[in-house]
């Protein structure tokens, strides 16, 4: 677990990290700022009417990559989709600048939780770390 703490404080610290797609044979990649590590996942926030909702639901493969302090992380696995009104609450309490948009029990709010990933810490002064989950 402490390796996806790791991941989520690094996101936390880069605040916007950009989530790469697939639409058909088109790339797509956004901006995004939401992590959470729930009972040993890490998730991700959207909204179900957004096309990477769609996207995601299509290819649950994704990428994401985030920049901080001449370090990066590159982040690739699978999104799966988890209903759980708990884990949706405790995004929008962990970010609570979401509340203007999401609510717990909404059609709307989605969240995601990383499995089958890789995750790999680099910069130019220290060699790969790379940690599964």
């Amino acid at each position: 677990m402490e390796g996806i703490e790791k991941i989520c404080r690094f996101l936390d610290e880069a605040q916007v990290y950009y989530l790469a797609t697939v639409e058909g044979d088109q790339p797509r990649v956004r901006p995004f700022g939401t992590a959470l590590v729930y009972h040993g996942r890490l998730y991700i926030q959207t909204g179900k009417i957004k096309a990477v909702s769609r996207q995601i639901s299509a290819n649950p493969k994704v990428e994401l990559c985030a920049f901080k302090d001449g370090q990066w992380l590159r982040l690739a696995g699978e999104l799966v989709n988890d209903d759980d009104r708990n884990v949706k609450e405790a995004m929008l309490e962990k970010i609570p600048s979401l509340k203007a948009m999401y609510r717990a029990d909404d059609d709307n709010t989605q969240v995601l939780y990383f499995k089958n990933a890789a995750a790999t810490f680099c910069s130019f002064t220290e060699a790969p770390e790379t940690i599964r989950f």
